[in-house]
């Protein structure tokens, strides 16, 4: 049976249990990673009559309330655990239940009596979801490996996905890297029945209105500012106790930065035991954040777990290519899969600090982009300067390593939105670039798709009026959807660990959109409010530290012992990307990397792009 087959290429998403639901009209099948109700709580799962048959990947975390009220509106649910909600209250609720779901998850729905196939994706898009649909016949799993699996799904290369790719470093939703295969948005339901398929959004994240900005240190101010910060912890210590519900072994991702060091300090409040964290560091100092880890480690005497790593990187990156079944560029995952193989030996479930740079203004390109003028545009004389020389640079595209810079930063400065400049200050190839990339049969495939309009959506659609939550808004719905939850879902499930992530929790979420920009990021602070409410649980002179990230020495790797393989990959004859790209193009890129220039994140996603063809497209 397909769907067997479908089940065991994606075995490591659930290695305790499997089911299967076969009828004439709908086929589902479920990998089980057990950890709540492991003893009861197998699916698929039905309604009492039968009739509504459910299976889900994920955890819902307020099930337990979901169970009351079922129970009290007479239904009885298999068992006690969270996926024995989802028929009842899909009956209930119809296709509105996904909106009283609390957590994280893909679900998928047959409703016999209406002949309906429901599906559905959480809000902010931790779990992922990708479906083909021809004809009369629906396709749909967590993983793109799975749908592989089918002969009649064309395994056909999409070109914008690829124009995509090289721009943001991922292939963002509603797109997948096959032509013929998208991914569910977050936030929204998929319905397939008698009259077709359509996509629905059932949530949006509202922002807060524009609000003056406060100046000075006012006692109102001082006191409203105290007041939040102690609610942002309270919201921090809830979302983290619903998420440390689990009857197998559980521990925390531990890097040192803020937010993985908040959510250790909110669990350590929360537990009677010393909580199980989990390091991992590089011998480049630059890269290397255990030593911060450590001290956090040591205040709450955690039962700590830490590892060097060294890896063989070439060996590792064909593995890495596998595991996300699309060109996938941002190199942290490497990193992220060794911190998921070291945490796997010790528990089953790890909470993670994702998420608190897109609620609460993180990153340091927030107050760059305000420092660079946010809303308004540069002078007049200086932006027609600016047009002048990127035009130029784009019909003659440089050598130079130095021209190539003064090419980018002025079509930064040329743009004419905000939204552009953003799209270009997160752009990891520019628009003119890739022109010059493709060859003509290639560029005829993708002369009409504008890359950053992709960021225009978001920028224009939220109700955010304030540049902060504009910037906010656009990474809640590319970047961490596109990037970082799929960096960790992947990476963590490729070794059967679930990733439980409080900061990325709904409420919170919603709560931390309610707020000013001005709260997030405030004369160059990042995190304003949040380092505020930090200041009772950890040292002052961590909350303030320069932001590292997650990152490795991916540059100094790609001059080093990669450069062997970036030679036969993206030079040698039998390169897959030289069939639509300019060898002459990839190999100045090369030359100017290796010639001490700045172009590893543009080499990388090539590389990247070349074992994806080689490892996933070609086996």
């Amino acid at each position: 049976m397909a769907v067997r087959a479908m089940c065991g290429a994606i075995a490591h998403r659930g290695p305790d249990d499997e089911g299967f639901f076969d009828s004439p009209s709908a086929v589902l099948g479920i990998r089980r990673l057990a950890i709540i109700d492991v003893a009861h709580g197998m699916q698929p799962v039905f309604n009492e009559a039968g009739d509504v048959v459910v299976v889900f990947n994920g955890e819902i975390y307020n099930y337990p309330d979901l169970q009351r009220e079922l129970r009290g509106r007479g239904h009885n649910p298999s068992s006690d655990g969270d996926s024995a909600c989802l028929p009842h209250l899909y009956e209930d609720h119809g296709l509105d239940f996904f909106e009283h779901l609390r957590g994280m998850f893909a679900v998928a729905l047959w409703d016999a009596r209406r002949r309906r196939a429901v599906l559905g994706r959480d809000p902010v898009g931790k779990k992922p979801l990708y479906y083909h649909q021809r004809g009369s016949r629906l396709w749909f799993a967590s993983e793109l490996k799975a749908l592989l699996q089918i002969s009649e799904i064309p395994q056909t290369l999409d070109p914008v996905a690829v124009d995509l790719y090289l721009t943001y470093q991922y292939v963002p939703h509603p797109h997948s890297i096959l032509r013929d295969v998208h991914k569910l948005p977050p936030g929204h339901r998929l319905v397939f029945d008698d009259t077709g398929l359509r996509s629905e959004r059932y949530w949006s994240l509202e922002y807060a209105p524009s609000e003056p900005r406060r100046f000075g240190h006012g006692r109102r101010e001082a006191l409203r500012e105290t007041e939040l910060a102690d609610e942002l912890r309270e919201r921090i210590l809830e979302a983290t106790k619903v998420r440390m519900v689990s009857e197998r072994p559980l521990g925390a991702f531990l890097s040192g930065g803020l937010d993985s060091s908040a959510v250790v300090a909110a669990m350590a409040r929360l537990s009677d035991k010393p909580v199980a964290t989990f390091s991992i560091g590089f011998e480049e100092e630059a890269y290397n954040e255990l030593p911060h880890a450590r001290r956090v480690a040591s205040l709450y005497g955690t039962e700590h777990h830490e590892l060097v790593v060294t890896p063989d990187i070439a060996d590792v990156l064909p593995r890495v290519a596998r595991m996300f079944d699309e060109p996938f560029a941002d190199a942290s995952a490497i990193p992220s899969f060794y911190l998921a193989e070291m945490a796997r030996q010790h528990v089953v479930v790890a909470l993670t600090g994702d998420g608190g740079d897109e609620s609460f203004g993180g990153y340091v390109r927030y107050a760059n982009f305000l420092a660079a003028g946010g809303k308004r545009r540069y002078p007049t004389p200086l932006v027609r300067c600016a047009s002048a020389v990127g035009s130029h640079l784009a019909t003659n595209p440089p050598r130079n390593r130095h021209l190539a810079r003064v090419g980018r930063v002025a079509s930064r400065m040329a743009a004419s939105n905000p939204a552009d400049r953003y799209a270009q200050q997160m752009s990891y190839f520019f628009p003119w670039e890739t022109r010059k990339l493709y060859n003509p049969e290639f560029l005829a495939e993708v002369i009409g798709n504008d890359p950053y309009q992709r960021m225009r959506e978001p920028w224009t659609e939220t109700g955010a009026s304030d540049t902060v939550n504009r910037l906010l808004a656009c990474d809640v719905a590319l970047y961490l959807p596109g990037d970082l939850l799929p960096k960790v879902d992947i990476t963590t499930m490729a070794v059967s660990l679930e990733a439980r992530s409080p900061l990325l929790d709904q409420r919170l979420v919603e709560w931390a959109a309610s707020l000013p920009g001005y709260l997030k990021v405030r004369n160059g602070t990042t995190k304003y409010l949040f380092k505020k409410a930090m200041e009772p649980w950890l040292p002052r002179d961590l909350i303030h530290r320069k932001k590292m990230g997650f990152g490795m020495p991916r540059d100094e790797w790609l001059r080093g012992p990669l450069v062997p393989l970036v030679h036969e990959m993206l030079l040698g004859p039998d390169s897959q990307v030289s069939t639509y790209l300019y060898s002459d193009e990839i190999r100045a890129l090369v030359s100017r990397h290796e010639g001490r220039g700045s172009d590893g994140a543009r080499l990388w996603a090539l590389l990247m792009l070349e074992l994806w063809h080689r490892e996933v497209l070609q086996r």
